[in-house]
């Protein structure tokens, strides 16, 4: 009966451990300033999204960045990630790319992300990726697939990883839904290349939550704001809860990144971090 018991225990203990593995929920930050950190801490933000235009450009002098690692390894929240990977000025699709020119670059950002402790590079690079006009599309988007396996394949040897993002069709002219940017990463087949979905974006497209139950293997970060102003969650009062359901569905536990138009976000942040995370309590369970 002592051994019954037992394993009675020991089976219910397993089953409640596998449940909250199950249920985790994903990690709320915010795309700003790093210098930012001490407020965000505050309101309870577990990580922060930089712009590797202003952290890891090879651009930036070396003495510069050298400040920058030093006041970066003294944050309180996480900073693993960054987006705004290419300037607008470096072209991605189009016979103006200079192929070269790209790779040279990413190599030098990725030793940046190296010593910073960057994990996860978003690549939205509206401007970058934009297809010129009287490019066939067929061929950018193949040429923008090779590309992107040869930047893959840098990040791999630094331990990132390349999570392309879905922009709309205001922002640029190429891959302007999830479902475009899930049929990149699938073209790409790289483990160090992936996908971010873009909740905002999104919803200015119209594509509907469903889609992101497509992504599972894929998707590893997503962004959010509101729909027509681009707003904090909350301020207009916008129900994500089918988006965070999807995601609850693959299984995700990754990290939601707040990439939103602020008014004042000492006082917006935290409201709008409580709002998003009771949209995600209800959805993840």
């Amino acid at each position: 009966m002592k051994n019954y018991l037992r394993w009675l225990f020991c089976g219910v203990f397993l089953v409640a451990l596998q449940s909250n593995a199950q249920t985790r929920l994903p990690m709320l930050g915010m795309t700003t300033s790093f210098r930012n950190d001490s407020l965000l801490h505050a309101e309870g933000f577990t990580y922060i999204e930089e712009s590797v235009t202003k952290i890891l450009s090879p651009d930036i002098p070396e003495d510069t960045f050298q400040v920058y690692l030093k006041q970066i390894r003294k944050m309180h929240c996480k900073l693993e990630n960054c987006n705004s990977f290419f300037p607008s000025s470096m072209k991605l699709t189009g016979p103006a790319v200079n192929e070269n020119q790209v790779l040279t670059y990413v190599e030098k950002v990725m030793q940046r992300a190296k010593k910073a402790g960057i994990t996860t590079i978003v690549l939205g690079s509206g401007p970058a990726r934009h297809i010129p006009d009287g490019t066939n599309r067929d061929s950018a988007r193949t040429q923008f697939i090779a590309l992107c396996r040869k930047i893959a394949v840098i990040a791999g040897r630094y331990n990132c990883t390349i999570a392309i993002e879905n922009l709309n069709s205001k922002e640029t002219n190429f891959v302007n839904s999830l479902s475009d940017a899930n049929d990149i990463v699938n073209a790409v087949n790289h483990p160090h290349f992936k996908l971010t979905a873009d909740i905002y974006h999104m919803l200015k497209e119209n594509e509907p939550a469903s889609i992101i139950e497509k992504t599972k293997g894929n998707l590893v970060h997503c962004h959010i704001a509101e729909r027509e102003k681009r707003t904090p969650p909350g301020t207009a009062g916008d129900d994500f809860k089918p988006y965070m359901a999807a995601l609850y569905h693959i299984g995700f536990q990754g990290k939601i990144s707040l990439e939103c138009r602020w008014d004042n976000m000492a006082t917006q942040g935290k409201p709008a971090l409580e709002y998003l995370r009771n949209q995600i309590i209800a959805s993840y369970k």
